[in-house]
């Protein structure tokens, strides 16, 4: 048996064992489990800093100033501007997320027509899908990302129907409106009506509306009746915010355990920076052997005064301009420190690990081994993978089950009677694949894969991030092409199983 730990009594033990020795023991037995904790007991060597307020009240005092701080390091910090656009970049990719309608029917298969026709006014509401008209759907998928990433949390307002001076210019009439945080006050709060950080709640806490400005507030077009509020019901808006806490309403910057650290870089690097720029500015000096030889302005006993004097340095050149006792002296700031490197790699490997992003794409440095580069592709592809499901549950998969429902409501693509209703918005959500470090090596195990029968050809080509319908149209229209023209490739005898017939000599090339 291990041996007791010893506890002392003090005079408040002595006296509750003396009146209650059951009370006493039990007092004891806690003293002794709560002495096993050393990270509990205070200490000059722990800071001990603690956090005990309520998930709104710690964002309440912080989350509006890391929002700020967050955007100016975008705006002046090439690391942290880098680190925002590596992840959005992994998160939503060049195209956006895909989304791929799979409407069933009542026996269970999918219904192709409905399908198609949702993918066609689809791709029509892509080109136009905010109220501004400027910007594609992949694209505002990336900027509420990356506002998202920044701010914290980032709100898009649900538009439909006939809106007073709105034109939706797509066949569906739904339309976003993008909003940053700072148009919801964090500030604004009235008891009465249960209304904390702007947003409106029930009894439970579900939100009930949000409290937004009717102008951004400090805009050049700010005045008195920006200060005034306006509700917007729930169900009219979309917010994507991280949250960290139970009962968090508001989001918090996903930089905020790295700002100290960025800003810390930032700092240093430019200290750097500057140290060398003023060591190469400073080449050498002449050195005087005695304080006689430079003479004395006041008294220079009949000697005239040494007068500063230039001279030019070039390479391979001979000074012969010296006096006597005079030498040439060369300055050495030991700059640029050697270190620099090996500590900017430490700290980036930390604001990686703090952000979620790949070290390798953050600091631009992708030496290693296929086998090394390839476990960290791994191994950080499933947090791009968990931000990617995140932003589609907040936003994209609400956004195509109001699509759908509109689409159906407004006559553009009506609602076939044999579609289940249940699963008219039923998707497939398709996000960024991982990319291949080495083609080759990866062509081949998916290859061995799918003759085995471990994989199919759908799963390789959506892990090249391709859709297989589109894959499939493509090289149905290309053969169609090929046969029309009389024209033969080595794929397609590889494809009937036959060998590639030699190529006859004697005709001509």
């Amino acid at each position: 048996m291990a041996a007791a730990i010893p506890v002392s009594m003090n005079v408040v033990d002595q006296l509750i064992s003396f009146f209650a020795p059951n009370a006493g023991i039990k007092r004891l037995a806690a003293r002794r489990v709560l002495n096993q904790y050393e990270a509990a007991k205070p200490s000059r060597l722990r800071k001990h800093a603690k956090d005990t307020g309520s998930p709104d009240t710690q964002v309440k005092q912080g989350a509006v100033t890391l929002r700020t701080l967050a955007r100016n390091l975008e705006q002046n910090h090439d690391i942290a501007r880098g680190a925002l656009r590596t992840l959005v970049n992994n998160i939503i990719g060049p195209t956006g997320i895909g989304i791929e309608p799979q409407p069933r029917r009542r026996d269970g298969t999918i219904h192709d027509e409905y399908a198609k026709q949702l993918r066609d006014a689809y791709r029509d509401w892509c080109l136009i899908p905010e109220v501004t008209h400027r910007h594609h759907w992949a694209k505002v998928q990336r900027m509420l990302a990356k506002t998202w990433l920044r701010d914290g949390e980032v709100f898009a307002q649900r538009l439909i129907g006939p809106v007073a001076g709105l034109d939706h210019g797509t066949r569906v009439p739904y339309s976003l409106e993008m909003m940053e945080a700072d148009l919801i006050p964090m500030d604004y709060q009235d008891e009465a009506r249960n209304i904390y950080q702007g947003i409106e709640r029930n009894a439970w806490g579900r939100p009930l509306a949000y409290w937004a400005y009717k102008e951004f507030p400090g805009a050049g077009t700010w005045s008195k009746r920006g200060y005034e509020v306006k509700r917007i019901e729930v169900a009219r808006m979309h917010h994507l915010a991280f949250v960290d806490r139970i009962g968090q309403m508001r989001g918090v910057s996903e930089f905020a355990s790295v700002i100290t650290r960025l800003e810390d870089i930032k700092d240093y690097e430019e200290s750097e920076r500057i140290a060398a720029k003023v060591a190469a500015s400073l080449t050498a000096y002449v050195k005087r052997g005695s304080p006689d030889a430079y003479g004395n302005p006041e008294n220079d006993n009949g000697r005239a005064p040494t007068a500063p004097r230039e001279i030019g340095m070039a390479p391979g050149m001979i000074i012969d301009s010296l006096a006597v006792g005079e030498e040439i002296g060369m300055i050495d700031s030991n700059r640029p420190n050697p270190n620099l490197i090996t500590f900017r790699q430490g700290q980036l490997r930390a604001v990686a690990a703090g952000v979620g992003a790949s070290y390798s794409s953050l600091a631009r440095d992708y030496n290693g081994t296929y086998s090394a580069q390839r476990q960290e592709l791994v191994e950080q592809w499933i947090n791009y993978a968990v931000l990617t499901d995140e932003f589609v549950g907040q936003l994209v998969q609400p956004v195509w089950q109001d699509f759908v429902q509109i689409a159906h409501l407004s006559g553009a693509v009506p609602m076939p009677k044999d579609v289940d209703p249940a699963s008219a918005d039923d998707a497939l959500f398709v996000g960024q694949s991982m990319p291949w470090i080495d083609p080759l090596k990866e062509a081949l195990a998916w290859h061995s894969l799918v003759q085995d029968g471990f994989a199919s050809e759908v799963e390789v080509m959506r892990k090249r991030g391709a859709n297989p319908r589109d894959v499939l149209e493509q090289i149905d229209a290309h053969r169609k092409a090929v046969k029309e023209k009389g024209l033969i490739f080595g794929s397609d005898f590889a494809n009937q199983g036959k060998a590639v017939p030699p190529k006859d000599d004697s005709e001509p090339a």
